[in-house]
């Protein structure tokens, strides 16, 4: 039992608020820095109030500058189309594996599990290289399946799919056979709804991770058009021997978070419900 204490709980609001703070004065920061002129933004010290170039600056960055392709706009799209490839794919792979290797009896399916389970010790930067040698030969480079196809397979969905599945009485299954379904019936009609909040917490999880991702796209897209915003940005901000728009590098840095925060926000009860709800 906790108890109600009132210095306790002014201590606990407190730290929750200096953690607020710690986290969004960044993001404040950079704000307001998309708001006001490329002078100053590298004044020192950096004015907290923010400035009256709001709506000209986010204008630059979404239509991006002279001569270049970069735009925050494109950037936008292509970082969203290879995400959702990401999110879905790796949903869509986990919940059939995870099906076919409880709900079906063949030789070896626990070994090929731990095969799976095992390739969590082996991320993309361990195995880069040649898989970007495969990619190449298969000329999928500046192109979403190059940018996505490497990166779908998740042994962690995999896992939390399969651990699940274990927990759905054997008397549905008994009860789909005696009705004459077939097993892709089951998984549509039972399985799936039943799963809806593991899916829904899964696809933030593999939301974010497609969407922070660097590496990968950077080897990939070596054109323009096809950079997501991770890699954009750092070609935004230049190799020192010219100057950069630093309030323009900001206004698409907060267009970069507008997504991803979004997606929290309104998924964020079944983020909760699918990593934490027991009554599944």
């Amino acid at each position: 039992m906790i108890e109600n204490r009132p210095g306790l709980k002014f201590l606990s609001h407190m730290s929750l608020l200096i953690a607020v703070l710690l986290v969004c004065f960044p993001i404040y920061l950079a704000f307001v820095a998309s708001t006001q002129t490329a002078q100053d933004v590298v004044n020192v010290p950096l004015s907290l109030i923010p400035g009256d170039q709001f709506w000209e600056n986010y204008s630059k960055a979404l239509s991006g500058g002279e001569g270049t392709s970069i735009s925050a706009a494109r950037m936008l799209w292509v970082t969203i189309v290879m995400t959702l490839i990401i999110a879905i794919g790796k949903i869509a792979i986990s919940l059939l594996s995870a099906f076919a290797i409880v709900y079906f009896r063949f030789p070896f399916r626990t070994l090929l599990f731990w095969i799976i389970f095992i390739t969590l010790m082996l991320p993309v930067e361990v195995r880069i290289i040649p898989t970007f040698d495969v990619v190449a030969n298969l000329k999928m480079l500046n192109s979403y399946a190059g940018l996505t196809i490497p990166l779908i397979a998740s042994a962690t969905a995999t896992f939390l799919f399969r651990q699940f599945f274990f927990t759905v009485p054997d008397e549905l299954l008994e009860a789909a056979r005696i009705d004459g379904a077939g097993a892709m019936r089951f998984f549509k009609d039972i399985l799936l709804p039943l799963s809806i909040p593991t899916v829904a917490s899964l696809f933030v999880i593999q939301f974010i991770y497609g969407w922070n991702q660097y590496l990968w796209p950077l080897l990939m897209a070596t054109k323009e058009n096809m950079f997501p915003l991770a890699v954009g940005l750092r070609q935004m901000m230049g190799n020192g021997d010219v100057a950069v728009d630093w309030n323009i590098v900001m206004a698409t840095v907060v267009l970069m978070l507008i997504p991803p925060m979004l997606v929290i926000l309104l998924m964020q009860k079944w983020l909760v419900k699918g990593l934490i709800d027991s009554e599944k």
